[in-house]
């Protein structure tokens, strides 16, 4: 594994704060940066945090791409021993700056190869197996990710450190994914909302961009993998002794303590 990668595995296991890539390493576009991903999946797999077995998609929502001034879709890798269920609790320390978003999450029941047409929120849906509520947990692991190119976070899997996902509600299809509300709570204080239809108009159209993306770059989701599918709520970064609670007015609850 090239040196600029250990690092950054090196990082994952021991988090923050990154400087970001030497001038000579830096992925010269968008697709590079992508591959550059794919090859720190395999090193994080080697150094025991499991296969890679479910994505993220970062800036689907209005709120999110002003938050990051970044004007469309980037997605990461969700590693198999991050992956958590209903409630998670763990010590504050174990992050460098850690921050939860209130997300929809999907897991695929077959494989979506390159297809004669691309992929939409029609046409995919037929490939979902279930629907979740979910809490991506992130983590500021940089010196300033201000200063770091699009490209930089795309490599380090957009900020993903952790999830919890909900139960899984297969009757999904009788639900609205635009209309649906997502809450998050800390400390018992709503301190954002927001809906279905903000992530990219429509939940699912994120899914389609990560499916026609990926096969772009010459991968493909599987079934069995989940997608987590963008924040519907600005991302809150906590204090040490936080508790939080994300509600889904249709896919139920999911809780996370950062304990001191």
């Amino acid at each position: 594994m090239r040196d600029s990668l250990r690092s950054l595995v090196d990082n994952r296991l021991q988090p923050g704060p990154w400087p970001g890539f030497a001038p000579n390493e830096q992925p010269q576009d968008e697709a590079a940066a992508y591959q550059l991903q794919f090859e720190l999946h395999s090193g994080l797999t080697a150094a025991g945090l499991g296969q890679r077995v479910g994505w993220k998609i970062g800036c689907t929502t209005p709120i999110m791409q002003k938050f990051m001034s970044i004007d469309h879709p980037c997605s990461g890798g969700v590693m198999a021993r991050s992956v958590h269920f209903d409630h998670f609790e763990v010590p504050y320390t174990d992050f460098n700056h850690v921050g939860v978003e209130c997300e929809i999450a999907v897991t695929l029941g077959a494989d979506l190869p390159p297809n004669s047409q691309p992929y939409d929120s029609e046409n995919i849906r037929i490939a979902i197996q279930n629907c979740r509520a979910a809490m991506e947990i992130v983590d500021d692991r940089y010196a300033d990710f201000r200063t770091l190119s699009t490209e930089s976070m795309i490599v380090d899997d957009f900020f993903q450190s952790a999830c919890v996902l909900g139960p899984e509600i297969a009757d999904w299809q009788n639900i609205d994914l635009a209309q649906m509300v997502g809450r998050t709570m800390v400390n018992g204080e709503e301190v954002g909302s927001g809906c279905g239809a903000d992530i990219m108009g429509h939940p699912l159209n994120a899914l389609a961009w990560l499916a026609n993306n990926l096969n772009e770059l010459g991968h493909q989701l599987k079934a069995g993998e989940f997608v987590l599918l963008g924040s519907m709520v600005e991302c809150q970064w906590l204090s040490p002794g936080d508790q939080i609670v994300m509600k889904n007015s249709e896919l139920g609850q999911i809780s996370a303590r950062f304990s001191k």
